[in-house]
């Protein structure tokens, strides 16, 4: 028997359910791609799942944003946990290679809740992050996944400009020089120290929680070169200082000013 008479599809055909469904993370590209989606199909359902670590300016973002989207964002939580310690200390594991457990427990499951075969999904993923968009899909054939502004080419700091165009202010956490809106003191953040300085920083006693928590477990987030080998390193003990790099770069030029007016 020839090898094409053996292969078999094992994806399915998945047909549009009529529903589409935003990925809100409280981002300033998750905001602008559910913008996008709600010119694009007027009926959108919006989902953020809130994990209970995350900085507290979002509920102001989140209250902008709706009344840029002219719909309401509909808030997940897991049941179980209250926010990302919750879930280290009952898993007594925070991060490895393969990613951390607050991740699959206060995101994935709840996004996943509610999900429906058919659904048209939409993520924030930005024009330099389609490396991301092709393993996503490689690992969820069954979804329908649609991500505007890597269709339209726009970056992070595009998204910037545009909610500047439109008078959002951005969260709290982008202005405190933080690349992304996630968790105070994200897991997932391995091998950056000048991250880990800032959340030093800025919120000391999530720092000092997170720095306890991987002693007791025995866990290091991070490594550093040392001697010419890659060397674990605990978070008590990084070198005091301050964080390097710049804030973001907020800027608009005549090719976002013309999307931002698009979406007005």
């Amino acid at each position: 028997m020839k090898r094409s008479e053996m292969e078999v599809d094992v994806h399915p055909i998945v047909r549009p359910s009529g529903r589409v469904v935003a990925h809100f993370s409280c981002g300033a590209a998750s905001a602008v791609a559910t913008k996008i989606a709600i010119e694009k199909y007027k009926m959108v359902e919006i989902v953020y799942c809130d994990t209970g670590s995350e900085h507290p300016d979002n509920k102001r973002f989140i209250a902008d944003c709706e009344n840029w989207f002219g719909q309401s964002v509909r808030v997940l939580r897991n049941e179980k946990y209250d926010n990302i310690y919750e879930v280290f200390e009952a898993r007594r594991f925070m991060v490895s290679h393969q990613g951390a457990p607050c991740t699959g427990e206060l995101k994935r499951k709840p996004g996943n809740e509610i999900w429906k075969m058919g659904d048209t999904e939409i993520f924030g993923y930005t024009a330099d992050e389609k490396h991301r968009l092709e393993r996503w899909k490689r690992d969820n054939f069954e979804r329908i996944i649609e991500c505007p502004l890597i269709d339209r080419f726009l970056t992070k700091d595009d998204c910037f400009g545009m909610l500047d165009c439109v008078g959002i202010e951005l969260p709290e956490m982008y202005k405190l020089g933080f690349r992304n809106n996630n968790c105070i003191g994200c897991v997932k953040a391995r091998d950056s120290i000048d991250y880990w300085k800032r959340v030093r920083k800025h919120f000391p006693e999530q720092f000092e929680r997170t720095a306890k928590l991987e002693r007791e477990l025995n866990i290091t987030i991070n490594r550093i070169t040392k001697d010419g080998e890659r060397t674990p390193i605990y978070l008590d003990e990084i070198e005091e200082g301050d964080p390097k790099g710049n804030d973001p770069n907020i800027q608009c030029g005549l090719f976002c000013m013309a999307e931002t007016e698009a979406l007005s």
